[in-house]
């Protein structure tokens, strides 16, 4: 997931709310994605793990909170905890204090927040009822910014098949390609110059449509030129 899109600006947001309600040196916010609470959004830098770590629902203190949708406030020693898991060996997993709430929306389970403490902090009710609060009152948003943001990928992954789907056309009509090869023609150049297929079906594309104006400007065919970033090499495409 892009780092721009609905989903993460709101758990940012939430992230920066939380963490100025209650000072603490670590805040994660898990978002529930197919019985998985994955990791979305962090306090401190995680680029590792931020959208790649998941826990099974039931799994360590955040896979119970989320299990059982029930607040758990650890004042101290939260690795000795029999709840407690070590996952890819996170710094925070040394950390002392531990206070883990669900997030909610009409009592579904969307995702959970977790505060950590490097030293012994005892958590006072009024802050396990506010965190536990604010779980409830973003659960809807963030349900919201989730199914905005797969709309949002399902559109990009669609024009991206329209795209390649025409460029494969063009290489075809050129080279005489059936479409199987002109495919891997297109996964051949994506490799090689570490672009996207999309990257790769645009610069086709761009790269037809010009040749198809010089054509029109001056009546008679002209070779294009190759694109000075990525166009896809048309001596390979032969020799494939």
């Amino acid at each position: 997931m892009a780092a721009s899109d609905p989903l993460h600006t709101v758990l940012d947001r939430i992230v920066d709310f939380a963490c100025s309600l209650i000072n603490c040196d670590s805040c994660f916010v898990y978002v529930l994605e197919d019985n998985q609470l994955v990791l979305r959004a962090s306090k401190n830098p995680h680029s590792d793990l931020v959208d790649h770590l998941g826990i099974w629902l039931g799994q360590g203190i955040t896979g119970w909170v989320g299990w059982h949708r029930e607040p758990v406030a650890i004042p101290s020693k939260a690795l000795k905890d029999p709840r407690f898991k070590r996952f890819k060996d996170l710094p925070e997993d040394t950390f002392e204090a531990f206070l883990s709430v669900p997030i909610l929306s009409r009592s579904k389970l969307v995702g959970v927040i977790n505060l950590q403490h490097r030293k012994p902090y005892h958590h006072t009710e009024n802050e396990v009822r506010l965190l536990t609060t604010i779980g409830h009152l973003v659960g809807a948003e963030l349900e919201r910014a989730r199914l905005e943001t797969e709309n949002l990928q399902l559109s990009d992954r669609l024009e991206s098949r329209k795209h390649i789907e025409k460029a494969k056309g063009v290489l075809q009509r050129d080279f005489g390609l059936d479409e199987d090869s002109a495919y891997k023609a297109m996964q051949r150049e994506s490799r090689q110059r570490r672009k996207s297929m999309r990257e790769i079906a645009e610069a086709i594309i761009l790269n037809d449509d010009l040749r198809k104006s010089r054509l029109g400007e001056i009546g008679k065919p002209v070779v294009a030129e190759n694109s000075s970033q990525a166009t896809v090499d048309q001596t390979n495409i032969r020799e494939s």
